[in-house]
């Protein structure tokens, strides 16, 4: 049983255009809709492979409903926080060679009574999951605190929480001593405060987040894989791709991968690689299901050489 948190859900609206000619009237060669955020996500491909799964997120309007019954539809069970605001709607823009472009909407400001409730129902439900994922950006009238005092409460209740964000949010929780962090290579590199080049300067900047509080780090390095540090040590991981149609939330079900596969060591690094390599294979923000998987085609190796350059350095 996995549980997720997202504090600022989306509808997400994708759709496939032959190019991306600005002051032109586009005419989409596909479309689809799902229910977006991080961790929303994460549930789907949670639900996808087979396992259970709960979604704890704030919900108004006609877009929040569509929401719940879109995951409901998925396999996904929704403990919903009703709000007053409208849940926000995001568009997506897919070209043939897989470029995305994304137009993201602010979401509603919550108030201090919803923010108290959706933290209070994490709380109450934190109980049953063996992990429970935090994920995304804070909507308006959430502090950056908010994630640490999450991390808080369920780690009070025996619960091993996993966080994607980024941010004063991520430097924040670190306090709270989450079990698991995920960020991508520019957001590790805003959290150091330096320039990211090599794996050997990816782990470094791992381990300084490890002894800042962070249980371990799996790092997303695009192109160049992923790199896991942690108590156990530094294992890097490649999965190859025949081509990339949309990378919208492939992060999202490599770190589902993740945490379906224990949340721990190499086994649990190759299956996100092989769910996130699946993931940016489909269109839109579909999420693999097993027979999508290629885990034999994955590689993982322990110490990988620290001077070995990524494809795309990070700046902070």
């Amino acid at each position: 049983m996995i549980l997720t948190v997202t504090p600022n859900p989306s509808l997400d609206r994708t759709y496939e255009v032959p190019s991306l000619d600005r002051g032109a009237v586009l005419r989409a060669t596909g479309d689809r809709v799902d229910p977006g955020g991080k961790g929303v996500n994460v549930s789907r491909a949670v639900a996808a492979a087979g396992v259970l799964t709960t979604a704890v997120l704030p919900l108004g309007g006609a877009s929040g409903a569509l929401i719940a019954e879109l995951l409901g539809a998925q396999g996904v069970d929704v403990t919903a926080v009703t709000v007053a605001g409208q849940t926000r709607s995001n568009i997506s823009l897919v070209e043939p060679d897989g470029t995305l472009t994304k137009i993201n909407a602010p979401g509603p400001e919550l108030t201090p009574e919803e923010s108290a409730l959706l933290l209070e129902t994490v709380r109450t439900e934190a109980g049953e999951p063996a992990w429970i994922a935090a994920c995304g950006s804070l909507p308006r009238g959430l502090p950056p605190e908010w994630y640490a005092d999450l991390v808080a409460r369920a780690r009070e209740a025996g619960a091993k929480v996993a966080l994607d964000t980024s941010g004063p949010a991520l430097s924040a929780a670190l306090q709270a001593r989450p079990d698991l962090i995920k960020p991508n290579t520019a957001e590790l590199a805003q959290a150091v405060g330096r320039p990211l080049a090599t794996l050997g300067e990816v782990a470094r900047a791992a381990q300084e987040l490890r002894s800042r509080g962070a249980g371990a780090v799996l790092a997303s390095l695009g192109a160049d894989g992923q790199l896991l540090v942690s108590a156990e040590g530094t294992f890097h991981g490649t999965a190859p791709v025949a081509a990339v149609r949309s990378d919208v939330g492939a992060g999202d079900a490599s770190l589902a991968g993740f945490l379906i596969a224990g949340g721990t060591g190499p086994g649990a690094l190759a299956s996100a690689l092989a769910h996130g390599a699946a993931a940016v294979q489909l269109p839109g923000s579909a999420m693999p299901v097993p027979a999508d998987l290629r885990p034999e085609a994955v590689r993982v190796t322990e110490n990988p050489p620290p001077d070995r350059r990524l494809s795309a350095p990070a700046t902070p």
